[in-house]
């Protein structure tokens, strides 16, 4: 029989929707108030620190030697990369086991190539091209090896946009003490005022203040954010492509599960899954057993 107007597409994954990372803005938040908490307990001022000229020297600079460092291509693609800092995909594992047990399922019954049309209506482009290509009568091992190539393809491509942002990391501190002594030959002008010598002190610093704290309260977290997403989307192309791998296998449907339940950080809901599952067949069989021969 076939399955009701659409019930296939209730089984797909959605697509990743972005959603503000609150774990990054509360960091943020934090180190910030944290710093200038400090600062104002020391009976300082914001005033203090807010230098206008020290913060063109950090920013300027740094940027300039990571353009230096990084090929345009890669340096545009970490700009965009910053994106996934503040902003996070959600993509749920547990639906897309589900959708790999429902397609499992339907191969056992009707054969591989019933999910031709499934393969063309999934969202996610490693699912579609690795089922498409199971679907096609790819070899099995050149399966794993196609898709092996876009998982490490697409770590490699992440983790030079992550080593940009480790770069302005290494370069602000340097930059910042670049500031502070230009700040300091300045002061070395009007050694006559000691007044004066003293603030000058104070500002020159500041640019030092700047590139550590770019570098420890943004880049540095940033690059190590960025490849925390990249080994993200890698486990779950990695848990896909042994989904794809067990139904061109043929494998029992409750067997992939329990394959790809060491991929899921929350197994509780696979239990569940599988729980039903198991009710399901067994009713089924039941039913089956009750029925008259013939039938």
């Amino acid at each position: 029989m076939a399955d009701p107007p659409g019930n296939k597409r209730k089984t797909m994954p959605d697509s990743p929707r972005r959603r503000l990372d609150w774990a990054t803005i509360a960091g943020l938040a934090l180190a910030t108030g944290g710093i200038v908490g400090g600062l104002l307990l020391e009976k300082g001022s914001i005033q203090d620190v807010a230098q206008g000229t020290a913060a063109m020297i950090v920013l300027g600079g740094t940027l300039g030697a990571v353009l230096v460092t990084t090929p345009m291509t890669v340096f545009m693609r970490a700009l965009k990369r910053l994106g996934s800092v503040l902003f996070e995909e959600t993509s749920s594992v547990a639906a897309t086991i589900e959708t790999l047990i429902y397609f499992a399922t339907q191969a056992r019954k009707n054969g591989i190539v019933s999910l031709e049309r499934d393969a063309t209506e999934i969202p996610d482009p490693f699912f579609r091209k690795a089922l498409g290509l199971a679907v096609d009568g790819t070899d099995l091992q050149e399966i794993r090896n196609m898709m092996e190539i876009d998982i490490n393809a697409g770590e490699q491509l992440g983790e030079a946009e992550a080593r940009v942002w480790d770069a302005a990391g290494g370069y602000a501190p340097t930059v910042g003490i670049i500031g502070a002594v230009m700040g300091l030959i300045q002061v070395m002008k009007h050694l006559e005022d000691i007044k004066e010598v003293g603030h000058g002190i104070a500002v020159a610093f500041v640019a030092t203040v700047y590139g550590v704290g770019s570098a420890n309260l943004f880049f540095l977290p940033a690059a190590n954010k960025i490849r925390a997403r990249i080994r993200s989307v890698s486990m779950l192309k990695e848990m896909t492509l042994e989904g794809v791998i067990g139904i061109v296998e043929g494998l029992n449907p409750t067997l992939i599960r329990i394959k790809l339940s060491a991929f899921d950080a929350h197994p509780e809901k696979l239990k569940k899954g599988a729980s039903r599952a198991a009710s399901d067949a067994t009713a089924s069989a039941g039913t089956a057993a009750t029925e008259p021969a013939g039938q």
